[in-house]
Formats: C-alpha cells, structure tokens, sequence
C-alpha cells in the first residue's frame, strides 16, 4: 500500500499549516514526521489517514498499481494516538470483539489472546473509563499493532506510558512489517529504528 501527494496544504482560518507536501510513502517502510510542538505533525498524519479533508492538492493510495477509492480507504489502515476516544462503556474484553466486527486481528488471535499480549488480562472485564491513560494508550497501541491493516499510524505513541510500557512498545513496533508504518514524534526512542525521518518545518 503506498500514499502519494502533489502539492497537499492545510489551513485553518488564514494559517496555513502546511504547504505544497510532496510525498511517496511506500509499503514496507517507516516514516516519522518531527518538528517543533505545534507544528503540524498531528495534523499532517490525520490529512493523510483521511480523516481531515486537505486545503489543496491531492493524496492517492495505490495498492498493487491500483487506486482505492477514498471511501473504502478506512478499512485498509489503523491509527492510535492519545485524543482518539474509545468506547468507554465497553469492557476491554467487548472493546477487543467490537473492533473485530471491523478489522480482524492478525494471525487470527482471539480477544482473550491480545489481551494477554497487552499485559491487561487483568483487567479484561473492566470497563475502559476506569482504565488509567497509560493502560488506555496500550490498548490503542495493540489495536494498531495487532489489527490486519496494510498501515500503521502512530502518532506520540509512548503518551501517557511508563517505563514497562514503554519498553512495551519499543518492542512490539520494531515486530512490524511489511505495512506501512507512519509515526508523529519528537522523542527520539520512538523512532530510533526509522530510516526515514522528515522535519515537517520543511513545508512551512
């Protein structure tokens, strides 16, 4: 799966957040976008994944020399980053089968099974609001990681994590492979194994 943009520009009100974004993000590879807090890296990863409409210019996504019509491109990529919500009402346990009503899990691993992987088989039947922000933010991080998608958007990703979960997913992110992988980050150990590292500034 690869990502294309001519000429990609954001702006809110009369700020331009970022202009004239010329880009190929191939598959099998990783990509991390840094800059100064505020700079855009946010906002560029949600352009790109769809979720925000651009200003001006164009994204393609290409699979097999084949374009995807936007409308189907959700189904294709996973994002975790700390303002996405989840569904606070369900238990972790219903959260994990929910998501699979919609991407299944690799390998065909079970619910119970990601649990586990997550260290949060103990709290596997709690509700996700009494869940701390770090074990909210490891949930997010397994969907991403575990879920069949041909793209991976991680934006901050050790948010909200301590040191175990940290280690956590300094392991779990170096395991990927074959997807496209996208990262938001100015903390070099998120990134360290990224070859390709782009200073959003560039496009200011």
């Amino acid at each position: 799966m690869n990502i294309t943009t001519e000429r990609l520009g954001k702006r809110f009100r009369r700020e331009w957040i970022f202009r004239n974004v010329d880009l190929t993000l191939q598959a099998g590879s990783s990509y991390t976008f840094v800059g100064p807090n505020g700079s855009g890296k946010s906002t560029l990863l949600q352009t790109l994944a769809g979720v925000l409409p651009a200003s001006e210019g164009t994204i393609r996504y290409t699979h097999e020399g084949n374009s995807l019509e936007v409308d189907n491109w959700f189904r294709h990529l996973v994002v975790a980053a700390p303002y996405l919500e989840l569904i606070e009402e369900l238990t972790l346990l219903e959260l994990l089968t929910f998501h699979q009503s919609f991407k299944p899990f690799k390998n065909q691993l079970t619910s119970e099974q990601l649990c586990e992987l997550m260290f949060l088989t103990h709290a596997r039947h709690k509700e996700i609001k009494a869940f701390s922000s770090g074990m909210k933010q490891r949930v997010k991080l397994g969907l991403a990681f575990y879920s069949e998608a041909s793209i991976v958007i991680l934006d901050e990703p050790t948010s909200n994590l301590d040191k175990q979960g940290v280690a956590w997913y300094q392991e779990r992110v170096r395991q990927l492979s074959g997807q496209l992988l996208l990262i938001g980050s100015n903390q070099p150990d998120e990134y360290d194994f990224c070859p390709n590292v782009i200073d959003i500034s560039r496009w200011k």
